[in-house]
């Protein structure tokens, strides 16, 4: 099988220091784990100056994202050309006369199966390198995908021309290109590996003391409360067999909820975009008479202070291509309790995660969750640690450098 290689080897080491001309993919910048990953690598080559890639994006939503500010601040340039069954013909001349004018050297589609149709439209006018990257788990698309026949067969065409027109495949973990089923044999001839999101290690060393008093009297919290952080969108359904309730948060709130009953001091934070689940989540909360002490806060951009001031991250996904949160939680030292679903990639200080698969029921997890809320920081070394991984976001700027530069320089 042909794998990326993961050396760290900077761009004056592997071919000279001409600036690269990059075209990158997307749906919008709204607060995900690819979007923010991109946010990170802007301002990582802004700071390199010169050197850094050339960046350019195309938001096939066709609307403005919550981060587009800073991305042009940061030099990079979005055209907003939606892909859609009804726009089909202006998003290919649109793309064909973006790909023509700017003469790029790579070009990296986020979107998974359809890059191959994008990569068929713009056929004639590619650059060398065309990636196809994956964000997304398998159990979410599967589901997304598996609504109508139509979008199955679309989905399923976008797989076979990803095969015919990509130089490369890469993900947010190995794990997650096996699980799309890209190891097939008609896909051999395509180096393929993990290409991990990476992050500023440094946001996640904060002061914990001053972290945990502001975060408890944000929420009207005591100072002796103990946090637990649950970090992920809210699902759609508070119905546990949802085939789309991707993180889990019913289950979440189940097992907050006996949690809570067992230690009068522990507390729950729910951090990421609300939906119409919540108002039946907090009846549930009400009901067993803990409504002060459960939060839904929706989205943040303060996920680090949060991080310092928990005692524990509760990620009991039903699905994950990686699972950023958890590794950002070891930067920031603290607990993990992650589903079995969350690859094992994400592991970069093992005794901080502990795995537990969803079937073993609320009960056990209910005692995991207490068990490693009694876990000592140790966030210098931790920090340390992931800082010296392939999450660190100079690492991974530096080998998708070299993937970039791989072909196009001899």
């Amino acid at each position: 099988m042909n794998e990326l290689r993961s050396s760290y080897v900077g761009p004056a080491e592997i071919g000279g220091s001409r600036r690269l001309k990059v075209l990158h993919l997307i749906d919008n910048f709204g607060v995900g784990g690819a979007e923010v990953w991109l946010l990170e690598l802007l301002r990582f080559w802004h700071r390199q100056g010169i050197e850094a890639p050339e960046i350019d994006f195309i938001a096939t939503s066709g609307h403005e994202g919550a981060l587009d500010k800073e991305v042009r601040a940061l030099g990079a340039s979005i055209f907003y050309l939606r892909y859609g069954r009804a726009d089909i013909g202006a998003f290919v001349r649109g793309f064909r006369r973006i790909l023509k004018r700017r003469s790029y050297d790579a070009v990296h589609d986020h979107q998974d199966y359809a890059s191959g149709w994008h990569f068929l439209m713009g056929a004639g006018a590619l650059p060398p390198i065309r990636i196809t990257h994956i964000h997304n788990p398998a159990y979410q698309i599967r589901n997304n995908y598996g609504v109508t026949l139509g979008r199955r067969i679309t989905a399923r065409i976008g797989k076979v021309l990803v095969a015919h027109h990509a130089t490369h495949i890469t993900a947010t973990s190995r794990q997650v290109i096996s699980e799309y089923g890209f190891d097939a044999p008609r896909f051999d001839r395509l180096p393929k590996g993990a290409l991990h999101c990476g992050f500023d290690t440094s946001r996640f060393m904060g002061d914990r003391t001053a972290a945990r008093a502001s975060v408890r009297q944000e929420f009207g919290w005591p100072e002796d409360a103990c946090i637990v952080l649950f970090a992920g969108r809210i699902d759609q359904s508070p119905d546990y067999g949802h085939s789309q309730n991707h993180k889990n948060s019913a289950f979440a709130v189940s097992v907050g909820i006996a949690a809570a009953l067992k230690n009068p001091r522990l507390h729950v934070l729910f951090a990421g975009p609300l939906s119409p689940a919540v108002p039946m989540l907090e009846e549930r909360i009400a009901s067993a008479g803990l409504r002060a002490r459960f939060v839904f806060a929706g989205t943040r951009g303060d996920i680090a202070r949060l991080m310092a001031a928990s005692d524990v991250l509760f990620f009991p996904s039903r699905s994950e291509a990686l699972g950023m949160v958890a590794v950002e939680a070891q930067a920031a030292g603290l607990p993990v309790l992650a589903s079995t679903e969350v690859p094992r990639e994400a592991v970069v200080v093992p005794e901080l995660v502990r795995f537990r698969s969803v079937d073993a029921g609320q009960a056990v997890w209910t005692e995991d969750l207490l068990n490693l809320m009694a876990t000592p920081p140790h966030v210098a070394d931790a920090n340390r640690r992931v800082a010296a991984s392939p999450f660190a976001i100079a690492h991974s700027a530096r080998a998708l450098d070299e993937l970039y530069r791989a072909g196009t320089l001899a």
